[in-house]
């Protein structure tokens, strides 16, 4: 097996959404998942903590690409602009693997209940992060807690446009719509 391999990390993700489809999450180990990567079983630990982590392997990095996008938004920005940096930053680091895993990673979680847990809290990790962004720029806590929360709906609604959209489709202008189509709803609440 190959120790100091590139791309270890995604393949490690590639090889355990294929297990977790093909025989299901709790039938799946970690020793499975390094021998399908191609890595040691340290390697992997190196990489994640447990099998869990794999499919949240990167909201950390979502989130951070959210937060950044938010207080790199203009000092006059609105809250809903500043969360649309935010989405467009995040978009743009979507690409070809994401389309591909999507399927089969939707599948694995709506098969566990463990899974869509980690999911929701996943959720939950990212519009937290939004929401501190937004405090940082002095935006009134209730407003920055309700402009999350629509940042987070419109990323999981433009993301499931963008999955059924062409090929070659960037996600960003399918967050933005939804962003869009969330703020026009919401304007109808009052």
């Amino acid at each position: 097996m190959a120790r100091w391999e590139p791309g270890a990390r995604e393949r490690l993700v590639l090889a355990a959404v294929d297990l977790f489809t093909e025989q299901g999450y709790d039938a799946t180990t970690v020793t499975q998942i390094a021998e399908r990567a191609g890595v040691t079983k340290s390697t992997f630990f190196r990489h994640f903590s447990d099998k869990r982590e794999l499919l949240s392997a990167g909201q950390q990095t979502l989130s951070q690409l959210l937060t950044e996008g938010i207080a790199e938004a203009p000092i006059d920005a609105t809250p809903l602009e500043a969360v649309a940096a935010g989405l467009e930053r995040a978009s743009g680091a979507m690409g070809p693997m994401n389309r591909e895993l999507a399927p089969r990673l939707a599948a694995a979680i709506a098969a566990n209940t463990e899974l869509q847990e980690r999911d929701a809290l996943k959720s939950v990790g990212m519009a937290a992060a939004m929401t501190e962004a937004l405090l940082a720029r002095d935006v009134p806590n209730p407003t920055a807690h309700l402009a999350a929360e629509l940042g987070i709906l419109a990323f999981k609604c433009g993301y499931a446009n963008w999955l059924e959209a062409s090929q070659d489709a960037e996600l960003a202008p399918y967050t933005l719509a939804a962003l869009r189509d969330l703020r026009a709803a919401s304007q109808s609440l009052t």
